[in-house]
């Protein structure tokens, strides 16, 4: 059924109230939102940090429960350096051998090469007399890359320095060594010491042997010369064995030797393996043109011994403190040998005499 007039009437009557509730609710909610913007402090803080404060930046993160130390990453990097300069001893690994050296990894962009006459301070007959495939050992850097930025090594250089470093510390301990004579030449003997060439000179080699039958012989050694700078490694058998025979003589001894060599300033008299010196002045009291007009060459003789010098390997020796008389040796050498031990006893009590009167007044240390 259809509205009456009346009814319509009320009906837009009662939209038009609605319309403009909404209208009025709107309206408020909109001056309420431009009541709060407009109460809203939209100034800076004084407190916003700027870029260049650390504050404003990310917090780092905290390494202490990383799996390694920082000092740990260094070294592991430094595992990596390829800066290898010459004069440099590293770790490497042998990884290939050849007919004129070897292959060596050394942590470097190209494997290092070592020539074969580098591989020992001694002689050798190949490679695999010193190196094996995989072996890991100290390498020396001779030289700067080349161009194909291939390293040289060489393992005779770090045995060449420690040998020298050897032979100064024997040298200072003043040790006895043995060594083979590998060869002679018109000077002396020559060994090897340490894998060092050492040279015997003839004045100091204390042997019956021709010098060219010592080849093979090993030798009780002293040193003499260790000189790395000019390459010098001088040595002497006649000390070692000096020294040897000290060990058993003393200065007043009597000894029976036999005449070796005569020289204008005297004669070398071998007592027991060690050669003494029998100078001019000591064969008598009374004066002598020449040693040759008193003794002759493989006369056994006795002397007395006046000092021993192991410094220099040497032995003085005197049949003048043994004459009875002065002159006794030009007239009668038998004379001389027969009353030996007991101008000998004399000559200990003199010295033993003279030690007691010159003794050293005591000293009283200064405070």
């Amino acid at each position: 059924m259809s509205a009456t007039p009346t009814e319509q009437v009320q009906d837009s009557a009662a939209e038009s109230t609605s319309s403009e509730q909404v209208i009025n609710t709107a309206s408020e909610t909109a001056e309420a939102a431009n009541q709060a913007l407009a109460e809203e402090d939209l100034s800076i803080p004084e407190d916003v940090p700027t870029a260049d404060d650390p504050s404003s930046r990310a917090a780092k993160n905290d390494l202490s429960g990383a799996g390694f130390t920082l000092d740990e990453f260094a070294s592991l990097l430094s595992k990596y350096d390829y800066n290898f300069k010459p004069g440099d001893i590293v770790n490497g690994t042998v990884f290939a051998l050849e007919s004129k050296g070897a292959m060596i990894d050394i942590g470097a962009k190209t494997a290092a090469f070592m020539p074969l006459q580098e591989v020992s301070i001694n002689r050798v007959e190949g490679l695999s007399d010193v190196l094996l495939p995989g072996e890991i050992r100290e390498f020396f850097i001779m030289s700067e890359e080349n161009e194909d930025g291939q390293l040289s090594l060489s393992i005779r250089r770090i045995e060449y320095q420690r040998a020298w470093e050897r032979v100064r510390q024997l040298q200072k301990e003043d040790a006895t060594i043995y060594s083979e004579v590998f060869a002679t030449n018109r000077g002396g003997a020559l060994v090897r010491v340490e894998g060092l060439r050492g040279f015997i000179p003839g004045s100091h080699i204390s042997t019956r042997k021709p010098k060219e039958e010592l080849v093979a012989d090993f030798l009780p050694l002293k040193f003499l010369e260790v000189d790395e700078e000019r390459n010098r490694l001088v040595l002497s058998h006649r000390r070692a064995l000096v020294e040897r025979k000290m060990n058993r003589l003393e200065v007043g001894e009597v000894v029976i030797g036999a005449v070796r060599g005569i020289k204008p300033y005297g004669a070398f008299i071998d007592i027991g393996g060690v050669s003494g010196l029998l100078h001019i002045s000591e064969i008598s009291h009374e004066h002598i043109e020449t040693p040759h007009s008193v003794l002759n060459v493989n006369d056994q003789m006795k002397v007395m011994i006046i000092d021993l010098d192991a410094e220099r390997g040497r032995i003085s020796l005197s049949t003048k403190a043994l004459e009875p008389e002065p002159g006794d040796m030009l007239t009668d050498p038998q004379k001389v040998f027969d009353k030996a031990e007991e101008m000998a006893a004399r000559y200990k009590q003199m010295l033993l005499e003279q030690a007691e009167e010159g003794e050293d007044p005591e000293v009283v240390p200064l405070d």
